[in-house]
C-alpha cells in the first residue's frame, strides 16, 4: 500500500525546491498584501509532511508513516539527562504523549499537526484557528511586550515584529505539559522560540523556529518547513478521544487572550 503522507511529504519537498530554485531566476508574481504593505498570510494553511509524528528522520512503523526530518542536522542536542527522558517518553509514548489526551499541541507542534488552519491577519494582531481540538493562537504585532513574570500558557505568548516581508515572532510563557511530537520529544517552561514566516510565493509560505530550552538543551536547534496554501480545506474537525479517560473531548482556546 502507497503510504500518502510520505508521498505527499516527498512530494511537497520537490515543489519547494523547484520553486526556491525558480525564485532565483525570475521574479516572483507580487505577494498579495495588507493596507499597510505587509505581507497577508491570510488564508487556509497546512504543513504537508510527517513532522507530527516524529521531527526527525524516521522509517515507517505500525501507524506511523515515514518522513524526512524536519530538525536541521537532525540532531536535537539534549543534555543527557534530557535524553534519557526523551528515550523514555517514547518507550510510553502511546499513554504519555499529551496528544493522547486531548490537550492543546502547544508550539511549535501545532504549527506541524496533520491537518489545516486559518489565518485572519490586521495590523497589529494574526490569529490562527486549527481544526485539530479549535485551539486558537494569537500573534500580537503592535509592539506591545511579553507580560512580565512567568506565566504558564500552553500556546506560550507570542509577540511579532516585521524585519522586511518577514514575520518574525518570540515566544516565552509555556508550560512544560506538551511535546514536539509523538516520539517524546520534549521540552521545559524555559522554552523559547523564535519563529520566521517569510512568503516563497502565493501558495508558500517558509516556517523555521530557532528552539532555545536551557533546562534540557546544550544548545539551540532549528526546525524549518513548508506552509501550503490550501483552499477550502478547513472543515469541523473530529472530536479528539481521550484514550485514557475513553471519551471524546471537544477543546475551544482556553489560552491568553492578551
Amino acid at each position: 500500500m502507497v503510504d500518502r503522507y510520505a508521498v505527499r511529504s516527498l512530494l511537497t519537498a520537490v515543489v519547494m525546491t523547484l520553486a526556491v530554485a525558480a525564485s532565483a531566476q525570475t521574479t516572483s508574481p507580487a505577494l498579495p498584501r495588507t493596507p499597510d504593505g505587509k505581507p497577508d498570510f491570510s488564508g487556509i494553511w497546512q504543513v504537508m509532511n510527517t513532522a507530527a509524528w516524529d521531527i526527525q528522520d524516521h522509517s515507517a512503523q505500525s501507524g506511523v508513516p515515514a518522513g524526512i526530518g524536519v530538525v536541521v542536522g537532525n540532531e536535537i542536542p539534549y543534555k543527557p539527562e534530557a535524553l534519557a527522558k526523551k528515550r523514555r517518553n517514547y518507550d510510553d509514548r502511546a499513554t504519555a504523549d499529551p496528544e493522547t489526551k486531548c490537550y492543546l499541541p502547544g508550539v511549535p507542534r501545532v504549527m506541524y499537526m496533520p491537518y489545516p488552519f486559518q489565518i485572519f491577519q490586521k495590523p497589529g494582531q494574526m490569529t490562527m484557528l486549527f481544526e485539530y481540538v479549535h485551539a486558537t493562537r494569537y500573534i500580537y504585532t503592535d509592539g506591545t511586550q511579553h507580560p512580565d513574570g512567568h506565566i504558564d500558557w500552553w500556546m506560550g505568548d507570542s509577540r511579532g515584529r516585521w524585519e522586511g516581508d518577514t514575520l518574525v515572532v518570540d515566544v516565552v510563557d509555556f508550560n512544560e505539559d506538551t511535546w514536539f511530537d509523538r516520539a517524546g520529544n520534549f521540552h521545559s517552561d524555559a522554552l523559547h522560540l523564535v519563529e520566521r514566516f517569510t512568503a516563497l510565493d502565493r501558495d508558500h509560505i517558509t516556517y523555521e523556529v530557532t528552539v532555545e530550552d536551557p533546562e534540557v538543551l546544550q544548545k539551540p536547534w532549528t526546525l524549518s518547513r513548508a506552509l501550503t496554501l490550501q483552499p477550502d480545506a478547513l472543515e469541523e474537525a473530529a472530536p479528539c478521544i481521550d484514550r485514557d479517560a475513553g471519551h471524546y473531548v471537544t477543546l475551544e482556546h482556553h489560552d491568553n487572550t492578551r
